[in-house]
């Protein structure tokens, strides 16, 4: 979770957005104005009603309402930078990951696609066109997105279709019981890969877990069941930061994080 992964935001494998599909789209922007201060803007409309969640003046994330009858989860969804997704999301295929969405253009934002891992965590590729404060807020800033991890069962096969798709360089944690490994462009930390083995939650399976940067983890946590959503885990300290995972009332999981930097 590094300053220097911000320059990389348009780089391919880099994090590039984060959103969010939920059934109320108006009590969803109730609930992140209270927890995060957010105000909101128009999107693109090509999968129904979004909005784009401003903090302190930058776009940050995405919200928009779920189509009536699909049956999937509630879930943070991460958006990984590609200089074609098209190209991508084909060699998504080829190394047996699957296309669920797209790719298409996002009005003139971009071009974007919703693809799956071989083990089944989703996630969104994005073209960027460099829309203006789309996705430029600075890193470890309030309310933004500050560090995107995939939580899966075991780290040594799932690594290598990142690898092949993205070109990622990766560093293992070197810790007793620790399986998990960080995954870097030009050398920077952008994201990382955590094995649970059993612990995986199996009404969830493998999943990205978003990460929120905030100054006050535990005001957080008091703050969120106030809102109506509830504390997953924590709040605690980490290597990288003081921690708490969060739902939302529709019980999407997020975490907030005050980065050991911001401590120092």
């Amino acid at each position: 979770m590094t300053e220097a992964a911000t320059r990389l935001r348009h780089t391919p494998g880099a994090p590039a957005w984060a959103s969010l599909m939920v059934h109320g789209l108006d009590a969803g922007k109730e609930f992140y104005q209270g927890l995060f201060g957010w105000e909101f803007r128009a999107g693109p409309r090509q999968l129904g009603p979004y909005v784009r969640a401003v903090a302190a003046g930058h776009e940050v994330a995405g919200l928009g309402k779920k189509a009536d009858g699909r049956q999937l989860p509630v879930a943070w969804l991460p958006y990984l930078a590609t200089d074609d997704a098209d190209d991508t999301a084909a060699a998504v295929r080829s190394y047996g990951g699957t296309v669920a969405v797209g790719p298409l253009d996002a009005e003139q934002a971009g071009r974007m696609a919703i693809v799956s891992d071989p083990h089944g965590a989703p996630f969104g590729l994005w073209q960027d066109v460099h829309v203006p404060g789309l996705g430029t807020a600075p890193r470890g800033m309030a309310g933004a997105p500050v560090w995107f991890e995939l939580v899966t069962r075991e780290t040594g096969r799932v690594v290598k279709f990142y690898q092949a798709v993205f070109g990622y360089d990766v560093q293992s944690v070197e810790a007793p019981g620790a399986d998990y490994l960080t995954l870097c462009v030009a050398g920077v930390p952008v994201a990382g890969i955590q094995g649970v083995g059993d612990a995986l939650p199996r009404d969830r399976g493998p999943h990205w877990r978003t990460y929120f940067a905030v100054a006050d983890p535990d005001g957080m946590a008091g703050r969120v069941e106030k809102l109506g959503g509830g504390v997953v885990r924590g709040p605690g300290d980490s290597p990288y930061g003081r921690v708490a995972t969060l739902a939302d009332p529709e019980g999407a999981h997020f975490s907030v994080i005050r980065p050991a930097a911001a401590d120092r």
